[in-house]
């Protein structure tokens, strides 16, 4: 059987399963191409071909800036024309839901690879496959973990007759215990990087499970510590996090990207690159994929053999699109004496559109745009064509005060500067990257021991903070303790600043128990009153243009504009999604609903 090249995971569509509108999701018994087991699952080839299609099961750019179920839309970082119900604290119970669906669907097709391997006759041939399949296996359940909680566990096929149809859910702990000995078992079979032959770049790696259990272990630890859980279960899972994200560090397999090699050439702006790199020239160095060795597990795209297709560029770029920056994540940024702006000396003021943005993390001026300069996108003829000299002719400004909507802040993460049309950026979507490999260690040494030195520091979080900002003073105890500041809202902040618009803010406040805290606040904003704002952006028309001036939204006391007001988090409600009506009517042993949903 020819070999499959997975190095940009263009596949053939296998092994997906049917279902049929009302049907429990659980009961899908047939995969869509089901071919005779007779003629199939009698090489390894076959089992690698039938593992294929797990990799389309990775979360990419769709789920991030569209309202998936991660997406920073449903936290308190960014907002839109259209309100969030999730963020806002006022979604219902649905009759039907795809993430429901979808997951226990994938998880059939794993099971039906899992359970044709206890028969293959050379289990050596195919244990990588069968160790990607527990590593799918575990991804799809702490996605359900994190949506749902408590759900069923389903690690066979099933038939029409399985008592399992019927069975009530596994209790939180069951299901997060499936998940690690899952990712445990797989671990000892699957390959360093470095070990992976090329044919097979992009396919699940040591390190990639070794990080992914990390996330787990901190997600579900963190979560049963700030919710008074079992002490001794928490710490244990606290531990796999250290244990787990350490060997990931200490095997060398990975790296910042703009700290070795080609990328050092981008400098602090490598963090801006990262997220748009590709094959085609699309940063001043000229640096492509081959530099990025921060990436340990990526959805990955070719200009030729497998585009985006999805409007990424038109979407995030500007303030008069849909995603919009807010006050909360403009404020998390430090000053660049390595304090929070309300303690530091360097801060400037909100005094003027430019003026908060100097002397701040470079990561600030990374992610977001700031007011009056010039930014490229992939409309001729503000694209980049080369990226020598001076373009800014032919760029875009960013004209936030001149939209009819908006924050006042503006994006720029996820948006190409180089020319081609819409929908066919190929960048690829960082699933995992070694970034938050770091972080995750930094915070389980925190919540572990309630403290953490600053060696440990030194070799995870500092090496994250210092990669854009080679001259601000590292995050260290002496720091915090000089400061007045607090160790446990630094490491946070990092994370926050780091991973902002990747997908995992809600869950964060989710497992941190602070939803309930940030999420009923109002969504904020720039400063308006009494500031270079008033003139530029208000609602007095050419004719009467002021003053006094109007503001485009109501503003609160501080004078800052208010986008969004009532909002609402139930602690008691609000932490979990509610199981999908038709799920409990299909089978009423997944009653009671989750807590206020009933």
């Amino acid at each position: 059987m020819k070999k499959i090249n997975l190095k940009y995971l263009s596949f053939v569509a296998g092994f997906l399963v049917l279902f049929q509108s009302g049907c429990n999701e659980i009961t899908d018994v047939k995969p869509i191409n089901e071919i005779s087991d007779v003629d199939y699952w009698n090489t390894a080839d076959q089992f690698k071909l039938a593992a294929n299609e797990y990799y389309t099961y990775l979360r990419t750019f769709q789920g991030v800036i569209s309202d998936g179920p991660h997406s920073d839309l449903r936290s308190d970082f960014l907002t839109g024309s259209s309100l969030n119900p999730f963020s806002s604290g006022t979604n219902t119970i649905p009759l039907s839901d795809g993430n429901w669906n979808s997951s226990y669907s994938r998880l059939r097709a794993i099971n039906y690879l899992l359970e044709r391997a206890q028969t293959y006759p050379n289990p050596a041939e195919i244990a990588q496959y069968v160790a990607e399949a527990k590593f799918f296996r575990a991804y799809i359940y702490f996605d359900l973990l994190q949506l749902y909680g408590a759900v069923p566990i389903v690690a066979r096929p099933l038939t029409t007759t399985s008592p399992e149809l019927q069975a009530p859910r596994n209790s939180r702990d069951e299901v997060v215990d499936f998940i690690i000995k899952d990712l445990e078992e797989s671990i000892p079979t699957l390959r360093l990087e470095n070990a992976i032959p090329a044919a097979d770049k992009g396919r699940i790696s040591k390190g990639a499970a070794q990080s992914f259990l990390a996330r787990v272990a901190l997600y579900e630890g963190t979560w049963q510590k700030f919710r008074n859980g079992n002490a001794s279960r928490y710490n244990n899972l606290l531990d796999k996090a250290i244990t787990n994200s350490d060997a990931v560090i200490t095997s060398n397999q990975y790296r910042l990207f703009g700290t070795a090699g080609a990328s050092v050439a981008l400098g602090d702006s490598a963090y801006k690159y990262l997220f748009i790199l590709e094959n085609e020239r699309s940063n001043p160095a000229g640096v492509n994929k081959a530099a990025n060795n921060e990436y340990i597990l990526a959805n990955r795209y070719d200009q030729n053999l497998r585009q985006i297709r999805l409007n990424i560029t038109q979407t995030v770029f500007k303030n008069a699109a849909v995603n919009w920056p807010t006050r909360s994540i403009a404020t998390m940024y430090l000053a660049q004496d390595g304090l929070p702006i309300e303690k530091s000396s360097v801060f400037q003021d909100f005094g003027t559109p430019v003026s908060e943005y100097i002397n701040r993390d470079n990561r600030m001026q990374y992610s977001l745009m700031i007011d009056g300069r010039y930014y490229w996108d992939n409309e001729a003829p503000s694209s980049r064509i080369d990226w020598t000299g001076s373009a800014a002719e032919r760029a875009h400004s960013t004209g936030r005060h001149n939209a009819s909507v908006g924050t006042g802040y503006a994006n720029q993460k996820w948006g190409t500067e180089r020319r081609l049309n819409d929908n066919e950026e190929s960048y690829d979507f960082p699933v995992i990257r070694y970034a938050e490999v770091l972080l995750t260690y930094a915070e389980a040494k925190f919540e572990r021991d309630g403290m953490i030195s600053d060696a440990d520091l030194d070799k995870s979080l500092n090496l994250v903070r210092n990669r854009a900002n080679k001259t601000m003073p590292k995050l260290s105890n002496a720091l915090v303790s000089a400061n007045g500041l607090d160790m446990r809202t630094e490491i946070r902040r990092e994370r926050n600043v780091e991973l902002y618009y990747e997908g995992y803010r809600r869950d964060d406040l989710m497992r941190w128990k602070l939803a309930e805290v940030e999420l009923p606040k109002p969504t904020l904003g720039i400063k308006w009153a009494g500031t270079t704002w008033e003139p530029k952006w208000n609602k007095n028309t050419s004719a009467n243009p002021g003053p006094p001036f109007i503001p485009p939204y109501p503003v609160n006391a501080d004078g800052i504009l208010v986008i969004e007001a009532g909002r609402q988090f139930d602690p008691n409600k609000n932490y979990l999604l509610p199981i999908p009506t038709q799920q409990i009517e299909l089978n009423p042993n997944l009653a009671p609903n989750n807590p206020g949903w009933q």
